[in-house]
């Protein structure tokens, strides 16, 4: 009898399951049986909007920002400035004319700007500082979600007690986040076979490179296909008596029918971010370059991770805005289409 209601309850799962995704294994789905459609603003105009919700609530925005920058600055650290002077004499006295004349100083600011980007200035993280940074990390994205639901329901709200009130379900958000953590290992596993193969000379040509890429393209797709639910699961998570595989199955059936197009969405904030950082930093690393080529009493000033430390925490809290914003995006959509 008992197995019977299992077979009973699984069976009426599987049904309402794909009333709701027009996708079948190992066949192809007709763009006439793709029910789920998605009504999105345009790549830049949604940014735009993301800009000036937090532009109309910059100060309490960049007052969080602000608190990640010092928290991360005592607990953890900032990117070392021997590192960078260092790569910065090395690039002076090995680049030769290569690097010479103003556009060999934008390509040096260029290169500086990669190694900064993939964190070749921060030393190595013991494990209590890594511990302290997925904790500051939680605690900003929780904070930035709670501020936008209360603002955007019309509340007045002040930092503090988004800080006090939004760490309740860190918990929950804490074990989806090793989830996205377990979905990203293929892409650093393609990215660890990248390294092995570049320094054993096997992507020079040949059926082994392409075999290579082959698989390492393979691998990246499985980790975008799985992030892409998971990102929204962060955000569910955070409602009220919400718990993680709960939020894991809502995100998964949110995005069933339209996950290419929110992963688009994702990519574009991705290269957004990118693109920002390069517009800042480059010409920041030329003045500092500069300012100090002609005042070294200032060379010890740590000017660049100083800078470094802003943008992270201002990447944090954009980043958290603009999924959040994106969620709500979506769930209108499926309000309006109801």
């Amino acid at each position: 009898m008992n197995i019977k209601k299992s077979f009973i309850a699984v069976k009426k799962k599987f049904t309402s399951y794909s009333k709701h995704n027009p996708h079948r294994s190992f066949h192809r789905t007709l763009a006439r049986d793709d029910i789920r459609s998605l009504k999105l603003p345009g790549y830049f105009a949604f940014t735009v909007y993301v800009w000036k919700i937090l532009w109309t609530n910059r100060k309490i925005f960049i007052s969080l920002a602000f608190v990640y920058a010092v928290l991360t600055a005592l607990l953890v650290g900032i990117a070392s400035q021997d590192t960078y002077s260092m790569l910065r004499e090395t690039l002076n006295t090995t680049g030769g004319d290569f690097l010479s004349g103003s556009w060999g100083e934008i390509g040096k600011a260029s290169l500086l700007f990669l190694t900064a980007m993939t964190g070749g200035l921060s030393q190595s993280l013991s494990d209590v500082q890594q511990i302290y940074t997925g904790l500051i990390t939680l605690l900003t994205w929780l904070t930035s979600i709670w501020l936008l639901r209360n603002i955007l329901a019309g509340h007045k709200v002040k930092l503090r007690d988004g800080l006090y009130s939004s760490g309740s379900p860190i918990l929950s958000t804490f074990i989806v986040a090793l989830l996205l953590l377990v979905q990203l290992l293929p892409l650093a596993l393609a990215l660890i076979g990248y390294a092995a193969a570049s320094a054993t000379g096997l992507l020079a040509g040949g059926v082994e490179a392409m075999l290579f890429w082959f698989s390492a393209g393979l691998l990246s797709v499985l980790s975008l296909y799985w992030i892409t639910s998971t990102f929204f699961a962060l955000v569910i998570v955070t409602l009220p008596g919400m718990y993680p595989f709960q939020a894991i199955k809502t995100a998964g059936d949110l995005v069933i029918g339209r996950r290419i197009k929110i992963l688009l969405r994702l990519l574009w904030m991705m290269a957004s971010i990118i693109i920002t950082w390069a517009i800042i930093m480059i010409p920041m690393i030329l003045l500092d370059a500069w300012l100090k080529s002609i005042w070294p009493a200032i060379s010890w000033l740590p000017t660049i991770p100083i800078i470094l430390l802003a943008l992270g925490a201002l990447t944090i809290v954009w980043a958290s805005s603009y999924i959040y914003l994106l969620y709500r995006k979506v769930v209108a959509n499926d309000s309006d289409s109801d």
